[in-house]
């Protein structure tokens, strides 16, 4: 019997010395991989060729994701991206995703995009849809929007429905309430609403 537990003694001994140098080595293995991995730094622009028989870069499925300063989560994809130079960046079929700290949404789509990296704003033309988790449903033909932070304005008229009826508006305003940080649609420039009470 004691010879018996003088070997399980002796085998812990060396299981205590063992495991921690095994796990030295998987961590050593781990970081030697780590740094020979090839490190991307660019955006993998793919070439292309253009309609008017230019060749052109572009990223096929971006997708941008982040959060502004207020806690808003921001989801950005689009069909094909190219760079335009001067940080500046086109988009196809852009759809756009606003979720706010409450569980409000705010969802936009557009056929086109121009991103301006500098001040990081985006037009939005070619029919410009925003739906919101409220009941909003607007159309507009262009739409300016800031692509860190909760702010947009229609560049002419927009109209659509919501929860008190449809409405049509010669411009419309995306921002937060200063206070509270809620988001509010700001309807201007001659108003017409069409009230339809629910049932």
């Amino acid at each position: 019997m004691a010879r018996a537990d003088g070997l399980y003694s002796r085998v812990i001994s060396w299981l205590k010395i063992l495991l921690p140098l095994i796990a030295l080595v998987l961590l050593s293995t781990l970081f030697l991989l780590s740094r020979s991995a090839e490190q991307v730094l660019d955006v993998p622009f793919t070439g292309g060729v253009a309609g008017d028989g230019v060749n052109r870069e572009q990223v096929s499925a971006p997708y941008y994701a982040g959060t502004t300063e207020n806690g808003d989560t921001l989801t950005i994809t689009a069909s094909t991206a190219s760079p335009e130079g001067n940080g500046v960046i086109r988009a196809q079929n852009l759809a756009a995703r606003v979720r706010m700290p409450n569980g409000n949404e705010i969802a936009l789509k557009a056929e086109t995009a121009t991103v301006r990296e500098s001040d990081q704003w985006a037009e939005l033309e070619g029919g410009v849809r925003i739906e919101s988790s409220t009941g909003y449903t607007l159309v507009t033909e262009t739409l300016g929007a800031a692509v860190d932070r909760i702010e947009a304005e229609s560049g002419g008229p927009v109209s659509g429905s919501g929860p008190l009826g449809t409405l049509e508006a010669g411009k419309m305003r995306i921002e937060p309430l200063p206070d509270s940080g809620d988001v509010q649609l700001l309807f201007t420039d001659g108003v017409k609403l069409v009230y339809s009470p629910q049932d």
